[in-house]
């Protein structure tokens, strides 16, 4: 396990760390790493060792995770289509093919604008290391930071956004850059109310954000021990504080603990899958929170130009890559329905028999107003719908002109409610085709929020003219 940095040595570390960063050329295209790098440690959360490989990438390959250990070295893009909020760390994929708590991995690539990059682990989370990203960003520096390719198209937005998630609350502004303004209230004499607003270039990442560590309290050890959760955390891998203070150590800098928020928002950004400008306030962020707000930049995103010649750009993307198939202009010229009862916002992968569809569920829904409004929970008829619809979505796309049809839903069976739906929530719909006879199709439907099924129903289906 890597030893905590105590804090005089940290500050001449993140100084020599800065230098070396600073030194680096100013990026003009696309970078990735020149050679392999490994780090090993154990995982923060499920607490099992893991060792870790940055390996180069290829131009236009963006970041994508290998799981070495499973079968078939499933590959995971790094997107918030394949992302799942969950308490306490960021997920991405699914079942025994996820990965938990990347967000520090993801904030060192981020930090430094690395574009293309494979990352290959043999655990289900990478090692904790100190508790930052510094471990991570030293790993990289030591692989050497090589061009890969024209420059990417940033994501950029066109008007500001809001979101909403519990007491996480964001605010994002079209910009040249990415900038955070992060402030977080704590009810502790360390912590309370501190803030800090930061101009992310790989530099200023070094110096100021890249090694403050995770933090927690000893009151909420055991309830989250009791869920699984810091199985591998010590005080050598965060700061841990009781009521007087810090635990066995001392802070980096009096507001290490924004600064580790912060941090954790560069990480999650990286779900964007392109660099992100924009000026983001977050007040209180969770990763839960941010993931959500990912999606809404995606939604508000200025159209990447495609003036560029050809044999200037990269290499065509690997279908599992890539973002989202139909937007919600595509879907519209799909499906006849419209506002309040257009319920798919986008389409994330289609094949011969599955479709994929998210829905990000906000309190400005129309139906709030008279279903619970004290209690908001969204009507589980209108879950089976927006199911339905993204249904739709693939028997649609398979016939020749889907504006001179429709489909009719003739049956629905087994429907299950596991959980409520509330605002915040992104609904993934996934729907498979497990039967064609004659003009019938017939599907299965599995609704999830956060990678828990709230919702499923067997639905049979027919494609008539309209």
């Amino acid at each position: 396990m890597t030893a905590v940095l105590p804090p005089a040595p940290a500050a001449e570390e993140i100084a020599r760390v800065h230098a070396r960063v600073a030194a680096l050329p100013a990026p003009t295209g696309r970078r990735t790493i020149a050679a392999p790098v490994t780090v090993s440690g154990l995982g923060l959360h499920l607490g099992a060792e893991c060792t870790l490989t940055f390996r180069p990438g290829r131009a236009g390959q963006g970041i994508v995770f290998r799981r070495v250990d499973r079968p078939g070295t499933p590959e995971i893009p790094v997107h918030v289509s394949r992302a799942v909020a969950s308490e306490r760390r960021t997920v991405i994929g699914h079942g025994d093919e996820a990965l938990h708590t990347v967000e520090h991995v993801l904030a060192a690539v981020a930090g430094l604008q690395i574009d293309d990059l494979v990352i290959d682990m043999d655990a289900a989370e990478p090692p904790i290391a100190d508790g930052s990203a510094g471990p991570f960003l030293v790993a990289l520096l030591d692989a050497g930071i090589a061009d890969a390719g024209p420059a990417p198209a940033p994501l950029t937005l066109t008007e500001p956004v809001r979101v909403i998630d519990g007491e996480s609350v964001y605010e994002a502004y079209p910009a040249d850059a990415l900038s955070l303004e992060v402030t977080i209230d704590f009810p502790h004499p360390l912590i309370g109310a501190q803030g800090g607003r930061y101009v992310v270039t790989p530099a200023s990442f070094a110096a100021e954000l890249a090694w403050a560590r995770t933090f927690g309290f000893v009151r909420e050890v055991e309830g989250l021990r009791a869920k699984g959760l810091i199985r591998g955390a010590s005080t050598a891998n965060a700061v841990v504080l009781d009521e007087r203070g810090v635990v066995e150590n001392a802070v980096r800098w009096p507001d290490e603990f924004v600064r580790h928020k912060a941090m954790d928002c560069v990480g999650d950004l990286a779900l964007a899958g392109a660099r992100v400008r924009a000026r983001i306030v977050a007040h209180k962020p969770s990763h839960r929170g941010t993931v959500t707000l990912v999606r809404e930049l995606l939604r508000h995103a200025a159209p990447v130009p495609t003036t560029a010649p050809a044999s200037a750009l990269p290499p065509a993307v690997p279908p599992a890559a890539r973002p989202p198939v139909l937007g919600i202009e595509e879907i519209m010229k799909v499906l006849p329905h419209r506002y309040p009862f257009l319920l798919v916002d986008r389409i994330v992968e289609m094949e011969a028999k599955r479709v994929v569809g998210l829905k990000n569920v906000t309190i400005n829904e129309p139906f709030f107003q008279g279903h619970f409004p004290g209690h908001p929970i969204m009507p589980g008829v209108l879950i089976v719908e927006a199911m339905a619809q993204t249904g739709g979505m693939l028997l649609l796309g398979q016939v020749p002109d889907p504006s001179q049809k429709v489909v009719y839903f003739m049956s629905l069976d087994n429907v299950k409610f596991r959980r409520p739906v509330k605002p915040g929530d992104a609904l993934r719909f996934e729907l498979e085709i497990v039967q064609v006879r004659g003009p019938v199709c017939k599907m299965h439907g599995v609704a999830r929020v956060d990678g828990e099924i709230v919702c499923e129903a067997d639905m049979a289906a027919m494609v008539r003219d309209r």
